[in-house]
């Protein structure tokens, strides 16, 4: 966003002063006259993140729009599902553990550029600026700041690209415990912190004609939507791998001691009604897991009764009943020690195995 305003009133002032022969009475001082579009074929965004304290993984997002008013505000709505990893299950790591886009599916950047820093953009062609803009990412908005390098490569496009890679710690995003998912996922050690770096083209509006404020609007689509993942039925290793990832999510929860489920549970269950429909080959046994608290016995019921809850949920969305199994182990096969209220919280687990028909 800060990108797209810096360009916008670079490029604007440029298209104006100096536009194909154009007497200078003729030009705005207006920088963002029309508006701007971000042009997504032309742009990225990209995150590098460290694992093994060495090794670093360089990912961007396929899906994200923009644009720039009249007034100057730059907004930049990303799609997270779009996770490019460039490994499919790394992908369903990142949304699914880290990220959790089925109950944050955007992030999104605001910023204002003042006119003034960009009005000699057409005269210099290209400026360092210091841009301040909002960051709301995983339901958290943080304020920061980067140096942007604006560039007009011609009175209607200009281009905004970050100078040094803004440096963004987990924990201020509530991305620690994703970061503890993933780490236990793929049984590695990553770093509690990431680079992003950004190159946005936004091309000037037409008079008349300013850009679509749907562009940076929430739109309602069907889980996954905008994934980067086979469409229509998944392979085997597809199906088995993204099972086992929807098991490490503990994003199903009921009311204490109750097999009610939680309306907090249904954004992951609708991803996991997609999910079981496209491995259509597979039968799924939904698994309950309790704590320690309470009796073998009592805790077996409970845990039974929270697998048919998911059951019934999956059935009530159309899925078969013959595909389904809900089975109660209650506190026999807990994932960690009983021993903190964290990890007792991580052993109440609903999990899923596939197994052919």
């Amino acid at each position: 966003m800060l990108l797209a305003r810096t360009w916008a009133a670079l490029a604007l002032a440029a298209a104006l002063i100096c536009g194909q022969g154009q007497p200078a009475a003729a030009q705005t001082i207006d920088p963002f006259e029309h508006g701007w579009t971000l042009d997504p074929a032309n742009s990225e965004i990209r995150f590098l993140s460290v694992k093994k304290n060495s090794i670093a993984e360089s990912s961007q997002f396929a899906t994200f729009s923009g644009l720039i008013s009249e007034d100057g505000t730059a907004q930049i709505r990303i799609l997270m599902d779009s996770v490019d990893t460039k490994i499919d299950l790394r992908n369903v790591r990142m949304r699914f553990l880290f990220f959790e886009t089925f109950k944050f599916p955007e992030a999104t950047i605001v910023a204002r550029i003042p006119a003034d820093q960009v009005s000699d953009l057409h005269q210099v062609r290209r400026k360092i600026i210091t841009m301040p803009f909002t960051l709301t990412l995983h339901g958290v908005s943080v304020d920061r700041e980067a140096p942007v390098a604006v560039t007009l490569m011609s009175n209607d496009r200009i281009a905004v690209a970050n100078t040094s890679p803004i440096v963004l710690a987990l924990k201020d995003f509530s991305l620690e415990d994703g970061r503890t998912k993933l780490q236990e996922a793929a049984e590695v050690d990553i770093l509690p912190f990431g680079f992003v770096s950004f190159d946005f083209v936004f091309d000037r509006a037409s008079p008349g004609t300013p850009p679509p404020a749907a562009l940076t609007q929430a739109v309602a689509a069907a889980p996954g939507a905008a994934a980067l993942e086979t469409k229509g039925n998944f392979d085997l290793e597809a199906c088995l791998g993204r099972f086992e990832i929807l098991s490490r999510t503990g994003n199903i929860y009921f009311r204490p001691a109750s097999a009610q489920l939680d309306r907090d549970s249904i954004p992951l269950l609708d991803n996991l009604v997609d999910i079981v429909r496209r491995c259509p080959d597979l039968k799924v046994e939904v698994g309950g897991h309790t704590d320690s608290d309470g009796s073998d016995q009592t805790n077996k019921l409970l845990s039974e009764r929270r697998a048919q809850s998911v059951v019934d949920y999956l059935t009530a969305q159309g899925i078969e009943v013959a595909r389904l199994t809900a089975v109660g182990y209650g506190e026999s096969q807990p994932a960690f020690p009983n021993d903190s209220a964290a990890n007792k919280s991580r052993n109440r687990r609903i999990e899923f195995k596939a197994s052919g028909l």
